[in-house]
């Protein structure tokens, strides 16, 4: 069966039913010409999870309102247990986080919960909402928004890595509602049927953050909300840093814009209401390495002398959380 079937017949019966006129051969292009080379195996690993929803665990408790949780320890005998967490490791490097799995803690690079809690409380209530989150990485944000009320609950990241391990914790969660897509922003239609929009840390990776807020907005509905989450850098409205090669050890950053600059962009493209409701330095407690990576963390790419500015130079990792509305 196609992975993406459920998700076509869930959106032939609600308000996306339009993107059926493209999605499916984009997905088809996708698994035909584009599988990473270790999709395969990849796949074998997700095959091989126990399936412990069935029979007596059919009714495992599941929690997505304060973590993302499934079932407890003891659910597993100790031999399962151990295979549960062998097979979770071969899905690194484990980004985005953290994870409860009946009782395995995977102890992700990022506290994304830290995120979650700094925007939660201004964000307007998802209760019944269609939502979206653009570069979503492996979907925590995804569960935390279900968890917080959301219907249908929409993921993409074209990072295929991101999406076995969504599906890894999925098998365990199993909520038709909520999905992730292996697809770039640049690859949606102007769907307009979403009622809140999440882009967290991706307009510092794109080459044209003015085309991409214009992204981000086709994909709303006429009222609703972006929430964008996005490194910063002191200054006034015209500030605007462009690293040289790197910034961060990362290669792929691009711009990274002060408060008031990114304001005057968001209502450039044509927001409403826009404000900044956070900001927060990075803290080595947030991103850090642990057993789940095989890569450098934060403390990496940070001047080992001075915590202030990156291993180039440039001012250390800040973030801000604005919220605007179409």
């Amino acid at each position: 069966m196609n992975q993406f079937n459920l998700f076509y017949q869930k959106i032939a019966t609600n308000r996306l039913s339009h993107w059926l006129n493209t999605l499916p051969a984009q997905l088809t292009d996708w698994h035909q010409n584009n599988l990473h080379g270790e999709y395969k195996h990849w796949q074998k690993t997700l095959d091989a999870l126990p399936k412990v929803n069935q029979g007596e665990l059919r009714q495992t408790q599941v929690n997505l309102v304060d973590k993302v949780e499934v079932g407890e320890l003891g659910d597993l005998n100790q031999g399962e247990f151990k295979r549960l967490e062998n097979l979770m490791k071969k899905f690194k490097p484990w980004r985005k986080g953290p994870y409860h799995i009946h009782g395995l803690h995977i102890d992700t690079e990022w506290r994304s919960d830290f995120k979650w809690d700094r925007l939660a409380d201004h964000i307007s209530d998802l209760s019944g909402k269609y939502v979206l989150d653009i570069g979503c990485g492996s979907g925590y944000h995804l569960w935390r928004m279900r968890g917080a009320g959301a219907k249908f609950v929409v993921g993409v990241d074209p990072t295929q890595l991101f999406l076995m391990q969504f599906n890894a914790v999925k098998h365990f969660i199993n909520d038709e509602q909520v999905h992730l897509l292996p697809l770039g922003v640049e690859q949606l239609p102007e769907l307009k049927a979403f009622d809140t929009v999440f882009a967290m840390g991706v307009l510092y990776h794109r080459r044209s953050p003015i085309d991409f807020l214009y992204q981000l907005k086709a994909q709303l509905v006429k009222g609703g909300e972006l929430v964008l989450e996005t490194l910063i850098v002191d200054g006034d409205e015209n500030t605007v840093l462009v690293p040289g090669e790197r910034y961060a050890k990362m290669r792929n950053v691009w711009f990274l814009p002060s408060e008031k600059a990114m304001c005057a962009w968001l209502e450039r493209c044509g927001f409403n209401n826009v404000r900044v409701v956070n900001t927060d330095i990075t803290a080595l407690d947030e991103q850090r390495k642990t057993e789940w990576i095989d890569t450098e963390s934060l403390q990496d790419f940070l001047d080992p002398e001075d915590n202030t500015k990156t291993i180039e130079g440039y001012p250390a990792p800040k973030r801000a959380i604005f919220i605007a509305t179409t």
